[in-house]
């Protein structure tokens, strides 16, 4: 095989790589992201970056909303 054969190899299966890797990456950040539940720690510390002190009740609304939230994007849409 010539050089040029060998290059053209190599840059074919690098740029492969780097596509294979980024749909790779892709796909495993979405099913983090749609499988992901806060502690109320986190939804604490995530008010008080936002200037919010929430209090017990405060703190249990969130919570409740976030995992509606989260039941609704896990369920199929019907289709009409």
């Amino acid at each position: 095989m010539s050089t040029l054969a060998t290059t053209l190899i190599a840059i074919g299966t690098l740029v492969l790589g780097l596509v294979l890797g980024a749909i790779g990456g892709v796909y495993y950040l979405k099913n983090k992201m749609t499988n992901m539940q806060m502690s109320d720690k986190d939804i604490q510390s995530m008010a008080r970056s936002m200037g919010m002190n929430l209090n017990q009740k405060q703190l249990m609304q969130v919570s409740k909303r976030m995992q509606a939230a989260n039941n609704n994007k896990s369920k199929p849409k019907k289709k009409k």
